[in-house]
């Protein structure tokens, strides 16, 4: 408590899915301050913007989650938008904060950053072994050099910058645009309007054999959290559940959550992605004491719950 009590946080991304989770552990700590400012107030891709959000909040610890994020289908329609927006917001958010004298900088990473046949369980050492999977490497790249920014200038300035990467993240408050979601939100959505117009199928991306990991986001805020009071290494650190699962499998979880008793069809067309996904988190246990506590059925439910409740209102 004494840690949290001096700090003013400077959450980027904060009014958003992750960023929201963020925020409210952060306010359980009791921070002097917790800072998340819009989109609208700030351009994060403006370095003169940057240099004025840190004049205005005068951050004493900054957590990086601002992205241009989406599944699949977004990440092929908008690469360039994908790399550019998150290569510059990052370059210019750790720069100023070195800059600036801001003591600490936590980045936000990808598990889109490692090569596209990673030995599973992936290992953090692994991931300069090949180029990503490539629907969404220029994501993936541009967030990777986060990683690359933040050791060079550990190495060069002893800047006190980490690096982490999430696993695939799901939960309450998630985006379920069909335009942009990710596959757990988009598969929920599927399902219940599917069961709403006792539609006798519904069609999935891929042939379903690809695997993910899958993190509830209140686990992840939780790990977030923990490492930026406790890890001040250099080494980038993998954040997941380390439990695999195919996407044939989630989706019949799914539409069993959901109570669909339709067929689930297979859009071969589609791509599957990256064929599979699955985290060593064991140097986020030894590193800062992280470890997932919420099963994916237990998450599911609650994201199912909570989608559910948010359409009555719609």
């Amino acid at each position: 408590m004494n840690f949290w009590s001096n700090q003013r946080v400077l959450v980027t991304g904060g009014a958003g899915f992750l960023g929201g989770h963020v925020v409210y552990k952060l306010r359980e700590k009791r921070c002097a301050a917790v800072f998340a400012p819009l989109r609208s107030e700030f351009d994060l891709r403006d370095q003169d913007q940057v240099v004025r959000l840190y004049r205005e909040t005068q951050p004493t610890l900054i957590i990086h989650l601002a992205a241009i994020v989406g599944g699949i289908g977004a990440n092929r329609e908008r690469p360039a938008e994908f790399f550019y927006d998150n290569l510059m917001m990052g370059a210019h958010l750790l720069h100023q904060a070195w800059r600036s004298g801001v003591p600490k900088f936590v980045a936000i990473g990808t598990i889109c950053a490692y090569p596209n046949h990673t030995p599973v369980p992936f290992k953090e050492e692994k991931l300069w072994d090949g180029y990503p999977e490539e629907t969404n490497a220029p994501y993936g790249l541009a967030k990777k050099m986060l990683l690359v920014q933040s050791q060079a200038y550990r190495d060069q300035y002893g800047y006190n910058s980490i690096f982490l990467l999430p696993v695939n993240l799901y939960g309450p408050g998630d985006n379920f645009d069909p335009a942009s979601s990710h596959v757990i939100p988009a598969i929920v959505r599927k399902c219940l309007e599917a069961k709403a117009s006792s539609a006798p199928e519904m069609v999935c991306w891929g042939d379903g054999t690809a695997t993910r990991e899958f993190l509830y986001v209140e686990d992840c805020a939780e790990a977030i959290v923990l490492a930026a009071e406790c890890y001040e290494g250099a080494e980038p650190v993998n954040i997941g559940s380390g439990f695999e699962i195919s996407i044939r499998d989630v989706t019949m979880l799914v539409a069993d959550l959901c109570e669909f008793k339709g067929r689930i069809a297979w859009d071969r067309s589609k791509p599957n992605g990256q064929p599979r996904r699955c985290l060593d988190t064991s140097r986020a246990a030894a590193l800062f004491g992280f470890r997932a506590t919420t099963k994916l059925r237990e998450g599911l439910s609650r994201t199912i719950e909570w989608y559910a409740g948010a359409r009555m209102l719609l």
